[in-house]
């Protein structure tokens, strides 16, 4: 049988992304397996992982806004941003009210720009920044667009902050953590992180790897399984008849009739169905009537 589908786990803490990936591909028979956005070994909450054919939206689901719960202890501050890390400074952080906290907050909503830990894997001539930290090369992680919709305080006592952020691709909590230090003085590391949500999928409906364990050992794993276009289903959906059903199976495009008062783009994206409700293809708008499939999900 060929999977297409999509598991919402919860990762553990001490185990990376890869070894969830790993422990899914050696059991559930296909060799097609990924994730959708990294969390540190430490870290845990919900990580997508796509088989099969799925795996080809895992660019959408990346894409997606995320959510954590993301806990900071002010007053240290380690080279890793949090604390795995060695401590590089510890400061008396016991006179920082929850008022400056909020104050200091302010800047890091919105659309701003962010430095990435340089102990991460982003890569610079193909080696990842944190490999070059490790050698002891000087490592700097230039600033790049982020955009944070949501930072709330849950609670706060000094020294320990709780925050609830919700943040588009791209955005680092522990670079939060680690500029939200340095504005107030003391300097801050993340001290734990819970990825509450990733688009769709929610922490509360993630199974934990001992249950999936147990699954896969019974058999009843597959109940777990969510659609893959379930990752786009904020997305505009067109219904083909037979001819651009056609059209897409043999990347062709198709016209769509445009729908009156809704502006489309070139560029723009949707999903497509058969008329019998089958999930087809994701299509690009080249003209407003025109479009063509950018990924297709069945065979002619």
């Amino acid at each position: 049988m060929t999977l297409s589908a999509i598991l919402n786990v919860n990762k553990p803490p001490d185990w990376t992304s890869f070894d969830v990936v790993r422990f899914i591909r050696g059991r559930c028979g296909e060799k097609r397996v990924g994730h959708a956005g990294t969390l540190d070994p430490a870290a845990t909450g919900v990580l997508p992982i796509l088989i099969g054919q799925a795996t080809r939206l895992t660019e959408y689901l990346v894409d997606t806004t995320k959510e954590y719960v993301a806990d900071i202890e002010l007053g240290v501050v380690t080279d890793t941003y949090d604390a795995q890390g060695e401590v590089v400074s510890r400061a008396d952080a016991s006179e920082i009210t929850e008022a400056a906290v909020r104050d200091a907050l302010a800047v890091f909503r919105g659309d701003i720009m962010q430095a990435p830990p340089i102990y991460s894997a982003i890569k610079r001539q193909g080696v990842p920044l944190y490999k070059r930290a490790r050698r002891g090369e000087d490592v700097r992680a230039e600033p790049r667009p982020v955009r944070v919709y949501q930072l709330d305080i849950i609670s706060y006592t000094a020294p320990n902050l709780r925050l609830r952020i919700i943040c588009g691709k791209g955005f680092y909590v522990r670079s939060l953590a680690h500029d939200l230090g340095a504005a107030l003085g003391v300097g801050g590391s993340l001290s734990g992180l819970v990825r509450s949500r990733v688009g769709a999928f929610r922490v509360e409906d993630a199974v934990d790897i001992d249950t999936l364990r147990a699954e896969f050992e019974d058999g009843t794993w597959p109940e777990r399984l969510v659609a893959p276009d379930e990752v786009l289903l904020t997305w505009r959906a067109a219904i083909l008849g037979e001819d651009a059903t056609q059209d897409l199976l043999h990347g062709r495009e198709t016209a769509l009739r445009p729908v009156t008062g809704v502006y489309i783009a070139p560029g723009d994206l949707c999903r497509a169905y058969s008329d019998a409700g089958d999930f087809l293809a994701v299509l690009r708008c080249e003209q407003p009537d025109r479009w063509r499939p950018e990924k297709v999900f069945v065979r002619p």
